[in-house]
C-alpha cells in the first residue's frame, strides 16, 4: 500500500510551501509530457502538506507542457487562511516557464447534519467481469501503473476500426493503481483526468485530447480499491469538448465529480 505522495514522488524542498517532482515515464501521457491528473495531485500533496487540511475543491489551468525527465518545482501560497476553509494556490514551473497553476480550498468537516446525493451510479458489471482496457500501442507512461477496465462503452479496436459516428456520451471505467489504496483527492485527480478520454466514446473517432482545464470537487473519502470513473460528455464545438465524470466507490458511494475542458483533434 502507498499514498499519492509516493505514488508521484513528490518531495519538498526546505519547507511545505516548496516542492519538487521529477517527471519519470510512469507519470507522463503517451505523448512524452506530465499527464495533467499527476500534475493536479501534485498540487494538492503540497497544498494539503502547507495546509494541515483536506482538498474540498481545487482546479488545475494547464498552460504549457512539462516533458518526460522535466524538474517540477511547486511553489503554494495560502492567499487566505479562515478559521474553517483556507483558500490557496500551486504555480508549477520547469525552470522560469510556468506549467500549470492550481487554485482550490481545503478546509474542515461543518457541523450540518443533514445532506444527500442525488445522482446514482451506473449499472455496469464488477471490475472483475469487465475486459482490461490496454493502449492499442507500446509505451512507458501513466497507462502502465493505473490498471484500468472498460465497463461501459467502444474498446480501443474497435474504436480503430473505422469511422463509426456518434455512438454514446456516456462512458465508464473501472481504474486502479495496484497496491494503492488509499483514499485521497490526490488519487481521484488521477483518475479524474481519464474524462478527456470519453470524447472518443461519444464520437466513435480516435481523437487526441489536450486538457485545458481540470476540476476536482471531492463529496467524501472512503477506501476503495477500484474507482467507478462514470463520464458524460455535454459538448464539442469547434473543435473544443467539455466533459464530466463522476467518481465512484465499489460499495456506490459518490467520492468526487471532477469536470474539465479540452481542445480536441482527430487522431490519424
Amino acid at each position: 500500500m502507498t499514498d499519492a505522495r509516493q505514488f508521484l514522488g513528490i518531495e519538498p524542498i526546505e519547507d511545505d510551501l516548496h516542492w519538487r517532482l521529477r517527471v519519470v515515464p510512469e507519470l507522463t501521457t503517451p505523448g512524452n509530457f506530465l499527464f495533467g491528473g499527476c500534475g493536479l495531485a501534485a498540487a494538492l500533496v503540497a497544498l494539503e502538506q502547507a495546509s494541515g487540511l483536506p482538498t474540498i475543491w481545487a482546479t488545475a489551468q494547464y498552460l504549457s507542457y512539462a516533458p518526460t525527465d522535466a524538474v517540477l518545482d511547486l511553489t503554494v501560497t495560502l492567499a487566505a487562511v479562515g478559521k474553517r476553509v483556507t483558500q490557496g494556490r500551486v504555480v508549477a514551473n520547469v525552470g522560469d516557464k510556468e506549467i500549470l497553476t492550481v487554485n482550490g480550498a481545503v478546509g474542515t468537516a461543518g457541523s450540518m447534519d443533514i445532506g444527500g446525493v442525488w445522482v446514482g451510479p451506473p449499472e455496469v458489471p464488477p471490475p472483475d467481469a469487465c475486459p482490461l482496457r490496454r493502449l492499442p500501442f507500446p509505451t512507458a507512461s501513466i497507462f502502465d501503473r493505473v490498471e484500468t477496465r472498460l465497463a461501459k462503452g467502444l474498446s480501443f479496436e474497435e474504436l480503430s476500426a473505422g469511422p463509426l459516428g456518434p455512438t454514446d456520451a456516456a462512458s465508464a471505467l473501472w481504474a486502479r493503481v495496484p497496491g494503492h489504496l488509499e483514499p485521497s483527492a490526490a488519487t481521484l485527480a488521477i483518475f479524474g483526468d481519464y474524462v478527456t478520454g470519453g470524447l472518443s466514446q461519444a464520437i466513435g473517432r480516435q481523437v487526441m485530447s489536450r486538457s485545458l482545464d481540470n476540476t476536482l470537487r471531492v463529496v467524501s473519502l472512503e477506501p476503495t480499491e477500484w474507482v467507478l470513473c462514470d463520464i458524460h460528455i455535454q459538448a464539442l464545438a469547434g473543435g473544443y469538448g467539455q466533459g464530466v465524470g463522476y467518481l465512484w466507490s465499489e460499495t456506490g458511494a459518490l467520492l468526487a465529480t471532477a469536470s474539465q475542458s479540452m481542445s480536441v483533434r482527430l487522431w490519424d
